[in-house]
């Protein structure tokens, strides 16, 4: 762990919204403070996300950086079996996707974590 930085589940900092363009699945990520942009930049990478999402067939990714809106857009090729109108998985549209992704360990600074956020639980 790095000085500073406490790990949390991706879910923690950021949402996510997932969609389908043939057999082409979409992530959007977007942190909840958009001063946590660029430590998810540095630590949500294109190889990441691959290793991710490869069991599921996977052959691509790429990632879309928003800097203005703070907020990131996946494209993974090859990961719905074929689409909607074609596959046989119950997620054709890949929805539940997103969730997979917001799985993953990052490390935020100990002051922007899940705890900084308004109404959450203090210890």
């Amino acid at each position: 762990m790095s000085a500073g930085r406490v790990p949390v589940r991706l879910h923690e900092v950021a949402h996510a919204r997932a969609g389908d363009k043939g057999n082409r699945l979409n992530i959007s990520l977007i942190p909840y403070d958009a001063t946590l942009y660029p430590v998810l930049a540095e630590q949500v990478t294109e190889e990441r996300v691959f290793s991710l999402f490869r069991h599921r067939g996977a052959t691509r990714v790429v990632r879309y950086d928003l800097p203005t809106i703070a907020a990131f857009n996946f494209v993974i090729d090859d990961m719905l079996e074929g689409g909607v109108n074609s596959s046989l998985n119950l997620d054709g549209h890949g929805k539940s996707n997103s969730f997979r992704l917001l799985s993953l360990i990052v490390e935020v600074p100990a002051n922007l974590g899940p705890a900084s956020r308004p109404g959450a639980p203090r210890p």
